[in-house]
Parts: C-alpha cells; sequence; structure tokens
C-alpha cells in the first residue's frame, strides 16, 4: 500500500494539467489537481476560445458590406459590446464545466485552491492550510502576462487577461507588442470600431513568421485603418483629462481610452514553492525540463507553457500524452516539436507550418519557393481589395516541402491539414499529382507548378 496521499498530484487546471489528471486517473491511480482561478487555463478562460469569439464578432461588420455585391440589403446594425462578453461568458463557463466532468467522470479529484510545494512530496493547500503528499507530483501552472513593470505607468494598462472583460468598449486603444497576441487583438478591436494603434519595437510585425506574410498582414491591416507604428516603444503612460497620455520614443505624445500591453507572457512560477523542493529554474523563471519533462527532482514533472518550451495549447496537452506514456505505461515518450502548425487568427487570418523562407534558407543549401498572390472569389463581387498568399517552401535535393504559409481567409484550417501532408513527408512532386478542387483558393497549393524564384547558401538566384 502506498505511503503517499496520491499517485499523482497536479497542480495547474489548464489544458496540460487537466489532461495529464484525467488520464491518469482512468487508469487507475489515485489523482487530484488543484487551480486556484478557473479550470481551462489561459485557453479556455482567457486566450484561445474567447479571442475567437471576439475574432468572429469583429469580423461582422465586413461580411455586412461585402452582403451588398452580392445582391443583399442589410440594414442599419449595431453592436452591443455587453452583449458580446455576456455570451462570451455563457459558453466559457460551459467549457469550464466540461472539463471539471471529465476529471470527475474519471474520479480524479478536483480541487479548487492553491497549492504550492513543501518538498518535493508534499504540497500545501492554501484554501484551508492543510498539507498532502504525492508520489508523482506534475507542475502545468502555465504563464501570464508580462505586465512591463519597467514602463512607468504600467499600472494604468490592461493586459489580454483584462480585454474579455472590460465594462466599456473604448473609442480608442494603444496596443504595444508585436506578437500573435497584440496583432490578434489589433484587428478584434478595430473591426469593433475602435480606433486601434499599433506600437511596435521591430522592423516587422511577428518576428518569427515567413518575411512575404508579415509584409502582407501589414498592409492588409493598414489599408483597413489600423495604424501601425514600428521602431518605437512606449516611453511613459499617464493619466490625462479625456483618458490615457502615451510618450513613445520616435511618434511623440499618443492618447488612448485604453493601453494593452501584449509585451509576452512569462511562466507562472513565482510562490509555487519550487526552490523548498528542490526544483531548477532558467532566468526567466521557466522549470527546466529534460526532454521527457522531468525536472532535476526525479519525481516532480512540468509541463505546458510553465516550461518556456513552445506556448501553444496543443503542445501541452501532447507533452502530458507523453508524461502518461513515460510515466504509467513504461514507454519513455518524447514530445515531438517538429512542423508544428500555427495560426494567426488576424484578418485576414496566417496559418502556417513548418520552416520559413528565412529559416530554410539557413538549413539547406539550395530551394524552391513556390509562391502565389491572388484576388479570392469572394472579393471579386464584394470589392474588397483584399489579396491571398500561398507559398510553398522546397528543398531542392530532396524535393520535399518544408514549408507552406497562408495569408487569407480559412488561413488556419488549412494550415492542420498541411500539417499532416508535411508531418507525413510529402514532397512537391505529391503536390503536383494531386487534382485540384475547384473553385477553392487551397487550389493553388496544388497547381504551383514552376518555382517563382531559387535559393541558393541562402540568396535568391
Amino acid at each position: 500500500m502506498s505511503s503517499y496521499d496520491y499517485d499523482l498530484f497536479v497542480i495547474g487546471g489548464g489544458s496540460g494539467g487537466v489532461r495529464g489528471a484525467r488520464v491518469a486517473a482512468s487508469l487507475g491511480k489515485k489523482v487530484a489537481i488543484a487551480e486556484e482561478y478557473r479550470y481551462g487555463g489561459t485557453c479556455v478562460i482567457r486566450g484561445c476560445v474567447p479571442k475567437k469569439l471576439f475574432v468572429y464578432a469583429s469580423q461582422f461588420h465586413e461580411h455586412f458590406e461585402d452582403a451588398a455585391g452580392f445582391g443583399w440589403t442589410v440594414g442599419e446594425s449595431s453592436f452591443d459590446w455587453k452583449k458580446l462578453v455576456a455570451a462570451k461568458d455563457v459558453e466559457i463557463a460551459r467549457l469550464e464545466g466540461l472539463y471539471k466532468k471529465g476529471l470527475a467522470g474519471a474520479n480524479a479529484e478536483i480541487l479548487e485552491t492553491r497549492a504550492e510545494l513543501v518538498d518535493a512530496h508534499t504540497v500545501r493547500l492554501l484554501k484551508t492550510g492543510q498539507t498532502v503528499t504525492a508520489k508523482t507530483i506534475l507542475i502545468a501552472t502555465g504563464g501570464r502576462p508580462n505586465p512591463h513593470a519597467a514602463l512607468p505607468g504600467h499600472e494604468l494598462c490592461i493586459s489580454s487577461n483584462e480585454a474579455f472583460h472590460l465594462e466599456e468598449l473604448p473609442k480608442s486603444i494603444v496596443i504595444s507588442g508585436g506578437g500573435y497576441i497584440a496583432v490578434e487583438f489589433a484587428n478584434i478591436f478595430h473591426g469593433l470600431g475602435v480606433e486601434t494603434t499599433l506600437i511596435y519595437r521591430g522592423a516587422e510585425i511577428l518576428s518569427r513568421f515567413d518575411e512575404d506574410l508579415r509584409r502582407g498582414l501589414h498592409e492588409a491591416m493598414a489599408a483597413k485603418g489600423i495604424r501601425i507604428l514600428c521602431h518605437d516603444t512606449l516611453q511613459k503612460v499617464s493619466k490625462g483629462e479625456d483618458g490615457l497620455i502615451l510618450e513613445t520614443l520616435n511618434n511623440g505624445t499618443l492618447q488612448a481610452g485604453v493601453v494593452m500591453l501584449a509585451l509576452g507572457r512569462d511562466p507562472n512560477t513565482e510562490g509555487l514553492g519550487l526552490e523548498a523542493a528542490g526544483v531548477a529554474v532558467d532566468e526567466r523563471g521557466a522549470v527546466v525540463v529534460d526532454e521527457y519533462s522531468r525536472t532535476n527532482v526525479e519525481n516532480i514533472y512540468a509541463l505546458g507553457d510553465v516550461t518556456n518550451r513552445v506556448q501553444l495549447t496543443p503542445v501541452a496537452i501532447h507533452e502530458a500524452m507523453c508524461f502518461i506514456e513515460t510515466e504509467y505505461k513504461n514507454n519513455p515518450t518524447r514530445p515531438d516539436y517538429e512542423l508544428i502548425p500555427t495560426a494567426v487568427f488576424s484578418q485576414p487570418e496566417i496559418g502556417t507550418v513548418g520552416l520559413s523562407e528565412e529559416e530554410a534558407g539557413r538549413r539547406y543549401p539550395a530551394l524552391e519557393v513556390y509562391r502565389a498572390q491572388f484576388r479570392p472569389l469572394k472579393a471579386t463581387l464584394s470589392g474588397r481589395a483584399e489579396r491571398m498568399i500561398m507559398k510553398l517552401i522546397v528543398d531542392a535535393a530532396s524535393r520535399k516541402v518544408v514549408g507552406a504559409h497562408i495569408l487569407g481567409h480559412d488561413a488556419g484550417e488549412m494550415a492542420q491539414l498541411l500539417g499532416i501532408t508535411l508531418k507525413a513527408g510529402c514532397t512537391k512532386d505529391d503536390f503536383d499529382r494531386t487534382m485540384a478542387l475547384h473553385p477553392t483558393a487551397a487550389e493553388e497549393l496544388v497547381t504551383m507548378y514552376a518555382p517563382s524564384y531559387r535559393i541558393r547558401d541562402g540568396k535568391r538566384i
């Protein structure tokens, strides 16, 4: 009989932690999981899911405009921010209930409390002061927005967390950052009628994405009326008579109703008791793990954003399943981080999998690049000036497709399917042999027969 209260104790009720707890419990292990806020974690409660709902809401004004080109007469429309927030809250509560139902159905004990490590096998539950022990501990506490405490006036700003619960929709917003969170919220707020400015210190938004898509999205956002200030940063935020006053490095003084900081996320490890348990962290506070998600303490694992590997919900879930295989099925399994499909739910949308042209140029001696830019069929009658971009990066030696990138409607959906294709090791010849489905935008992926250009030793030829 075990001398511990639990076989597994999970700290953190996000997607990764819940998956690990639920599956371990379904295998007959005695499992408890503790979450101090709400079950579902960042993704379900204040991240991917509510954000995508807001993306949908922000698109309707363009849908109404486009309808006229197809013969529809749309009457006067109006938007109610409070109704959107209320409807979102109902859906998030439903999803949180499903997470708890799954845990309960697997006989995992659900604890609604902050939990902190006392030592390598002991956890303190802060709500009651009780301590419990576990043979294995899994840390899955995720991340939190970087508050950018060095910015004077940062306490006057909001993060993505608060963006979902604003009491009123502001007339204007300045968003600091150039990553996918900043870009997505810039499109959301602009689509809802907010005067939107994006300020970013880099030369171009979305630094880790393919250059063609970055430029294409920037141009599309600017054409819609989103003001993008690159090579600039906020220096100070203060209260004014009619909102907030912002001092910038290169663009003088700005005014805004709301300032949102989207300057990265930090691992959520502060005050977790890691030092007491002997768990090592890196310079950013992320839990250090090996290729099997083990920490330096034999019985303690960590996964998801708290480890600062790949900060995506499906990755945390995949890491949880690998943990189960390793710890409970005698099948040590390493997470596979190659060829992860990624989307930016901007307007237009980005979907990508594999290497960018720039990354591939550093890895392969010779490349073929297939690129198409075109006006989608829907835009012909709507009169919208948008363009789609599709791009395939091919290793010239093996003919394997090593990167696929899309800018346009449903790019994320296409990237998911392209993820299967690239994971299977398909070559450009496989694409060429595939019959086109007409009329679709995706048919361009299988009808680009001649390279747009070639790259040798990192240089276009």
